[in-house]
């Protein structure tokens, strides 16, 4: 990064956390919040694999990804980011990666740590994906109507690791000019290798969408300009014709739509060209999923846009306004689930805190705030799975890119998937800026585990009437990239193994939350007897 560039995200970092110790300083909330987990009803349940991520078919095949910010010499220009198309060079918003090595210990160590998940091979790029599926040299270019290559190699990389992660693989396919039949109608010529050779492997596609982010089809590249709704209606009928015969076992996932719902935002006013979903879901015949699948972003990072409703600061990370947004556009999608496709479950399939890689700030202790809020508010909405993008690709990714360390976020779904099961419970209401979430306790029947974020720069009281294990997270800096638990930093042993988790014993009664700190607690003698 140069001096120029460094000096304005420093000078951002010092103005907030200025900010965040001056507000420390103004006492309690005086608001009790009192909880009762012997109380509490079953309102939801979720998926085992409701905590799930991606790992992008650009990582796996390796191309350009959204470059880190410490490797630019400055911000992107804004005018040369008006036409997203990735089949487009662009030096300044990406880098070139080299095909991930999923066999690396450290991260194996970590995505075990996060077991059981769904692992999506999916993004913009997979539109324009070419499976080359023999045991030659990989192709140095894509054959025409395609954009990039993904070998044998690293598509079986990438069912290994599957495998060794007791996961689940979700996917999308090339539905570029490459896999188009004379008519311009989409056929299974790539999907059907990838199915082929999953199964030879002892693999198998649990889930699939045809088409990554079809609301923005021209965005994979080597597509007509002129896709619309009806030529996604004729696709999903060819695409869902296929999966009935040759991968029955396969959840058809759709539409996987993105960028809409979200109040004060339009991305056609931004100059971006939008297929709308309820247009492709009215298009004759009317697409058919066995889930309903979308997309969220809450903003576009810093790399592409930098004001207006549809990006976010530091500053205003924590504001109900921003957190509340996933709310929003999940009541968005239910709602277009309900009339056109009634009955079906819902999932996110990709997910993070900006679209585009996402701004710094993401990779911080700052966003675990919205990370954790989004798992428990949408498991209170209906929201069966849901997919961060990515493992370990850019900025809003959960481990590191270069060092395969775990980041803030990582350390948030890490205790997520050791304590919250998924049976969902209504814990009640919370106070201003105090958040209150509550699932049976993992592994321990009967038991439950409670999820108290305090977004406020001051502290919160509350009342448990039982005894509970307190796992307090805090960070002496909030867009610092350390966590303490319980006040110890949590990070890898010496061997790369993850720590064990070990919470506070709290006896009955008030307790006072620390400013801007999140708290899990877990119950294991709640006495819940199951669903009411």
């Amino acid at each position: 990064m140069n001096k120029s560039l460094n000096l304005v995200v420093m000078t951002a970092l010092v103005v907030s956390a200025c900010n965040t110790s001056e507000q420390s300083d103004q006492g309690k909330n005086s608001k009790l919040i009192s909880l009762s987990p012997k109380t509490m009803r079953q309102i939801a349940a979720v998926d085992e694999r409701y905590q799930s991520y991606n790992v992008e078919t650009v990582e796996v095949a390796g191309g350009q990804f959204w470059k880190p910010y410490h490797l630019m010499d400055s911000l992107p220009d804004l005018a040369a980011n008006s036409t997203y198309d990735v089949s487009q060079t662009n030096d300044q918003l990406y880098r070139q990666l080299k095909p991930i090595d999923l066999t690396d210990k450290r991260l194996l160590i970590l995505a075990k740590g996060l077991a059981p998940a769904y692992v999506r091979m999916s993004g913009t790029w997979t539109n324009g994906i070419y499976f080359q599926d023999d045991d030659k040299p990989k192709m140095a270019k894509a054959p025409t109507g395609f954009v990039n290559v993904l070998s044998k190699k690293e598509f079986g990389g990438l069912l290994d690791f599957i495998k060794a992660t007791d996961s689940k693989l979700v996917t999308s396919f090339a539905v570029s000019n490459g896999v188009r039949d004379a008519q311009g109608v989409w056929t299974p010529v790539q999907a059907q290798k990838l199915a082929d050779f999953a199964k030879s492997v002892g693999g198998q596609i649990a889930a699939a969408e045809l088409f990554n982010e079809p609301t923005m089809p021209t965005a994979g590249g080597e597509i007509s300009k002129s896709y619309n709704a009806e030529n996604f209606a004729k696709d999903m009928a060819a695409f869902n014709a296929w999966a009935e015969k040759a991968v029955p076992d396969m959840l058809v996932l759709g539409p996987g739509s993105v960028g809409e719902g979200s109040p004060n935002v339009s991305l056609q006013g931004m100059g971006m060209s939008i297929l709308p979903t309820e247009d492709m879901l009215a298009a004759k015949p009317n697409p058919k999923f066995d889930v309903f699948s979308y997309h969220y972003y809450g903003a576009a990072s810093m790399r592409m846009i930098r004001s207006g409703p549809f990006s976010v600061k530091a500053e205003n990370a924590l504001d109900a306004g921003w957190l509340l947004k996933t709310d929003t556009v999940a009541h968005y999608y239910a709602g277009l689930r309900d009339k056109y496709n009634p009955g079906i479950p819902l999932w996110i399939t990709e997910t993070a805190q900006a679209a585009g890689g996402g701004d710094p700030f993401s990779a911080t202790f700052l966003d675990t705030f919205r990370y954790l809020y989004q798992m428990g508010s949408l498991a209170k909405k209906g929201v069966k799975v849901i997919m961060h993008n990515t493992l370990v690709a850019s900025e809003y990714s959960l481990i590191d890119q270069d060092t395969h360390l775990p980041k803030p976020n990582y350390w948030a779904a890490y205790l997520w998937v050791k304590l919250m099961g998924t049976q969902v419970y209504e814990a009640g209401q919370g106070t201003e800026g105090v958040y209150v979430f509550a699932h049976n306790m993992k592994g321990r029947k009967g038991g439950v585990t409670l999820l108290v974020i305090n977004t406020n720069k001051k502290e919160a009281p509350i009342h448990i009437d039982i005894d509970s294990e307190h796992y307090l997270l805090t960070s002496s800096q909030l867009e610092g990239q350390t966590v303490q638990l319980n006040g110890t930093e949590l990070k890898l042993e010496d061997n790369s193994e993850l720590p064990v988790l070990k919470g506070k014993p709290i006896k009955s009664g008030e307790l006072t939350l620390p400013a801007t700190s999140i708290s899990f607690f877990a119950i294991p003698d709640a006495g819940l007897t199951g669903p009411k």
